[in-house]
């Protein structure tokens, strides 16, 4: 490894952008950020119920919980996933069936919450329903906030994944996703952050054809440009993808960069959740940002295995999630996902240019 650029990797996650990184272009770093990042525990009592029941032991995989996002903001992670779901009447998420089966151990939504229109925060209905971020605009006003408390803080990706489909086994039908829809997402984001903290397809694209184009082109804002800003990214394809991007080509005037293939208009952030993927260097040294996932349904914690975290590195995905920043408190395991020197924001090891 270059002296100098092993000296840099100490001084960039700094809370602040770091004269290391400054001049660096947003592709050109590596961070370390949550997946299902607003997620409480699953109700212990349900949890039990469940597990009794599940032969499979797929429900393993919820054991896992997080700490506030501001907080996760505040020690240096600079990824964080969202999962949405629309509920533009109120009260589709109200009342959850599993607590129709066990009784909670704290009131759920004591607030009244759930029972507002407007974009809902979980993970699962009626099963994975606790949130630290209960509805897409109190996340919002948490990351303005913390935005604000931290000025020229390194810019934070947010993987945004809207929720629908069918009704789990409970019961609960999701709302589907219109383009409506998508265009109050955009708007709410706008909202409640307001466009000068916004990385937006527009602000890449600039004068090229096509946003892949500039992508391609390295048209990429500089760190010192994006310092202070979020840059979120559709966790979609198939129909709700199409429909996103329907009446925007090149994404003209929407919010979230999409999971596009290359090749294609749209292409310049994509999601490449197997960290063993042979083809992520070289999407990353074409100019696209990639995410990747250092681990996943608490397999790699129960094993302290960082076989994944170590690929995830190395392949140099601009953004790796892990449910590991912190060790579990769900069952004996070391297992933490950081940076060798214990950050979790450094230059590239496949683009940087400090290399």
């Amino acid at each position: 490894m270059n002296k100098v650029y092993g000296a840099l990797l100490i001084l960039s996650s700094f809370t602040s952008l770091s004269d290391s990184i400054a001049q660096e272009k947003l592709n050109q770093v590596q961070i370390i950020g949550s997946h299902n990042s607003y997620k409480k525990a699953i109700e212990p009592a349900l949890l039990n119920y469940l597990m009794e029941r599940d032969s499979t032991k797929r429900l393993n995989g919820l054991q896992y919980e997080h700490i506030g996002i501001p907080e996760q903001l505040t020690m240096g992670l600079r990824n964080l996933e969202i999962d949405v779901y629309p509920d533009p009447k109120g009260g589709k998420y109200a009342k959850p069936k599993g607590l129709e089966m066990v009784a909670p151990e704290q009131a759920f939504d004591p607030e009244g919450l759930m029972k507002k229109p407007g974009f809902k925060v979980l993970h699962i209905p009626d099963i994975d329903f606790r949130s630290s971020a209960p509805t897409f605009e109190i996340c919002l006003k948490q990351l303005h906030d913390w935005s604000l408390a931290n000025p020229g803080h390194v810019p934070v990706f947010i993987t945004l994944e809207p929720k629908d489909g069918e009704k789990n086994h409970l019961g609960t039908s999701p709302e589907p996703f219109t383009e409506k829809l998508f265009d109050d997402l955009d708007a709410t984001i706008r909202k409640h952050l307001g466009a000068d903290h916004l990385i937006t397809p527009d602000m890449v694209r600039g004068d090229y054809k096509t946003l892949e184009a500039a992508v391609l082109a390295g048209n990429w804002p500089e760190m010192k440009q994006a310092r202070g800003k979020f840059m979120f990214i559709l966790d979609n394809t198939g129909k709700n993808r199409e429909m996103y991007i329907k009446g925007h080509p090149s994404l003209k005037g929407r919010v979230l960069f999409v999971n596009a293939e290359p090749g294609t208009p749209e292409a310049a952030a994509l999601l490449r959740n197997n960290p063993e993927d042979t083809s992520i260097p070289e999407l990353v040294k074409k100019g696209y940002i990639v995410r990747t996932r250092a681990d996943a349904d608490t397999r790699e914690a129960r094993k302290n295995d960082y076989t994944h975290f170590h690929m995830a590195e190395n392949s140099g995905a601009q953004i790796i999630t892990t449910d590991y920043y912190k060790p579990s408190t769900f069952f004996p395991s070391t297992y933490q996902v950081k940076f060798e020197d214990g950050t979790y924001v450094r230059p590239n090891p496949v683009n940087s240019s400090l290399k």
